[in-house]
């Protein structure tokens, strides 16, 4: 089955509904930031494929905070996308959702690519994307 909505995440149980939790929110924003700071290591020691790695874990945690605070846990990245767009959209500029899926799929590339080489124009790239999509995530915490 495709997923289309955020019904379909529910009915799969890819996302589904927990107690509002704080606590686990700022842990996971604080884990955010961790890994922000861990991409920009990365790229100074010219690990262009574990910067991009960690630009895209910073950001899944960033969207992890504000599940929790809504209290959603998620089984599966592409549902917290979805999750993200059909809820947020009104919040976060939708051209910012969209940074969440396309480092998805960098990250696929990334561990799972025969061919991917990541350049360190896209590493530099990742990491300003990944602090500017943490920051809309915070405002919405």
């Amino acid at each position: 089955m495709r997923l289309r909505n955020v019904e379909d995440c529910f009915h799969l149980r890819l996302l589904r509904k927990i107690k509002p939790d704080r606590q686990k929110s700022r842990k996971s924003l604080d884990l955010s930031k961790k890994r922000l700071k861990r991409a920009q290591e990365a790229l100074k020691s010219d690990f262009l494929d574990f910067a991009i790695l960690e630009s895209y874990m910073a950001m899944f945690h960033a969207a992890r905070a504000l599940l929790y605070k809504d209290g959603i846990q998620e089984k599966n990245h592409y549902a917290i996308f979805l999750y993200l767009r059909e809820r947020y959209a009104t919040k976060i500029p939708l051209r910012i959702l969209n940074l969440f899926n396309l480092y998805r799929i960098e990250r696929y590339e990334t561990m799972y690519g025969l061919e991917y080489q990541p350049r360190r124009e896209d590493a530099l790239s990742g990491i300003e994307d990944a602090k500017m999509f943490v920051r809309e995530i915070e405002k919405n915490l």
